[in-house]
């Protein structure tokens, strides 16, 4: 259901803000059959002429103990693009029904060989399948939602103490090192490094946060672009950090660990995103000439979730918003922290089988995850 309303300035103003508070928990999409949408949600859809804008605001009670947050991975693979809304229903139900879901974090998104490789951390029913980039939101232990900037210390360790740094399943960069798991798909597809394949001393797969690790050296390769067992893994070294290591040889034995700051230990769910949008209650600072987009975003205060998917690139419906613009929109909400997701084309509201918003491609994007309910 939705409403027009005239109101400036162009994001959500507290007069607009109460009356769509006031509507019905359900939603109607080109239909008179209301949502099924269960107590503890709250969907509304706002039309405002200035702008024009088309915003879509789900509202999640947290005090209800049958939500849950989970991410979702491409086709299961970390380079893998695929539509939300097949995320959704590709997810393993594991006794859950998905009610609502979002667009996740950005991507590569150039055609290569590393197309739809997320560019920030995303954690999926608790194993670590992207690193860090810089900002991401996660729930801890006790179900308590963050955002933060995380930084990732993650070591490889050889028996005399040298060690290096590495990332998780991403390109390898020059004078880098990248472990790629199982995840990442079936090669590393890199194409200048020296390749150790792994085995473990214990079981270690899923690979989680915050822990420790033991690992075998098999086999190694000059040839880049190595096959990944299912069950190993493959750490490959670029030249320039291949260079700084003691001479490798299968049987040796290797240590990495996977700590991060802020430690992220038994964390089930993350996904990243940037930038940060409110922090305790005070909306962040940008630079001038902000642009509008569309726009996808998470945000909560101590009674609700909020996910907010804003329209744009489409004249007569929505001219979407800027960045300073929606940190307002989530200062209207009363959220006392929000961080930006993925925006533009991939910006996607998912409820109870349907997408809520008008996506600026004029249909569905391929994006590498997602955020669900």
């Amino acid at each position: 259901m939705s409403r027009n309303v005239r109101k400036n300035p162009i994001w959500l103003g507290a007069v607009c803000l109460c009356l769509i508070l006031a509507m019905p928990a359900w939603a109607q999409v080109n239909s008179s059959v209301p949502l099924p949408i269960p107590p503890g949600l709250d969907y509304m859809h706002s039309r405002i002429g200035a702008g024009p804008l088309s915003i879509h605001v789900l509202k999640i009670d947290r005090s209800n103990p049958q939500f849950r947050f989970t991410t979702s991975l491409a086709r299961n693979t970390v380079l893998g693009l695929e539509p939300l809304s097949e995320q959704v229903r590709a997810l393993d139900p594991s006794g859950r029904t998905p009610v609502a879901a979002v667009n996740g974090d950005f991507f590569v998104i150039r055609p290569g060989p590393y197309q739809g490789d997320p560019l920030g951390l995303q954690i999926l029913r608790g194993e670590l399948v992207s690193s860090p980039g810089s900002t991401c939101f996660w729930l801890d232990q006790a179900r308590q939602p963050h955002i933060a900037k995380v930084r990732a210390d993650f070591l490889a360790a050889w028996p005399d103490g040298v060690s290096i740094s590495f990332d998780i399943n991403q390109e390898l960069a020059q004078d880098r090192a990248v472990l790629y798991t199982p995840t990442m798909g079936h090669c590393t597809r890199t194409n200048q490094a020296l390749e150790l394949v792994l085995e473990p001393e214990s079981p270690w797969l899923p690979l989680k946060p915050g822990q420790t690790y033991r690992a075998r050296i098999v086999s190694v390769t000059q040839d880049p672009n190595s096959v990944i067992p299912s069950d190993k893994m493959v750490l490959a070294l670029s030249p320039e950090v291949a260079g700084r290591i003691p001479a490798v040889t299968p049987g040796t034995m290797l240590s990495l660990s996977l700590k991060t700051h802020p430690d992220l230990t038994g964390v089930d769910t993350a996904i990243g995103g940037r930038p940060l949008l409110v922090v305790n209650g005070m909306k962040e600072t940008f630079g001038p000439n902000q642009p509008r987009h569309p726009r996808t975003a998470i945000g909560w205060n101590a009674r609700h979730y909020f996910l907010v998917v804003v329209d744009g690139r489409q004249e007569g419906l929505s001219v979407g918003m800027s960045l300073p613009e929606l940190a307002d929109l989530m200062v209207e909400l009363k959220c006392t922290d929000a961080m930006n997701l993925d925006g533009g084309g991939s910006s996607t509201l998912w409820l109870a089988g349907h997408i809520m918003n008008s996506p600026s491609d004029r249909q569905e994007r391929r994006i590498a995850n997602g955020l669900i309910l």
